[in-house]
């Protein structure tokens, strides 16, 4: 055990100085009264908000998701703006998605794959992902390079597929950091 010191000792005298002032002040306080709860009233529970049950999944993808032709590809590509919200997501939600400014809680990549199997992954993901309660979402679709004279097909695909599936609110292209063009921010129904 170490010697106290000439300043722990001096300190140790203020303090007890101090708490013998502060016991003086506080002499003549006392604790407050505890009233019971009136009869039959008990104390409010905190309440926990419960998730909507997710929906059945379509029997059928090709009436919520049809695949596109190629032909329309082009077509769609050109008429179809790059972003999408439902009525009611204010304009401020889609400058902050725009932004990036939502974490991406998962990804989902679908370079390589043929329409049918991206729509069967797409449509598990946005289930699986609101399941888990995520609300933003990052979708790589690419930028179609390799397609050709037909046009970015998984792209203008990906757009329809989103804009028709009822758990989707709101979708823009990433930023350039995330894909840009080749890639969507999706905002999905809490």
């Amino acid at each position: 055990m170490r010697k106290k010191s000439l300043t722990d000792r001096a300190f140790e005298k203020n303090l007890s100085g101090e708490s013998s002032v502060f016991r003086a002040a506080v002499r003549d306080v006392k604790p407050l009264i505890q009233t019971p709860l009136a009869q039959g009233l008990v104390s409010p529970k905190a309440r926990t908000r419960r998730r909507k049950p997710a929906a059945a999944p379509p029997e059928n993808l090709d009436d919520v998701m049809p695949l596109i032709s190629t032909e329309s590809a082009v077509s769609a590509e050109s008429t179809e703006p790059p972003a999408f919200h439902r009525s009611g997501v204010r304009s401020q939600v889609m400058r902050r998605l725009r932004r990036g400014l939502y974490p991406s809680e998962d990804e989902l990549d679908l370079h390589g794959l043929d329409q049918a199997a991206a729509r069967d992954r797409l449509a598990d993901f946005i289930g699986r992902s609101r399941d888990a309660g995520h609300r933003c979402v990052r979708i790589i679709h690419g930028k179609g390079y390799r397609s050709g004279t037909r046009g970015p097909v998984l792209k203008t695909a990906v757009n329809l597929w989103l804009r028709r599936h009822s758990d989707v609110m709101a979708f823009t292209f990433a930023r350039p950091i995330d894909g840009g063009t080749g890639a969507l921010y999706v905002l999905l129904r809490s």
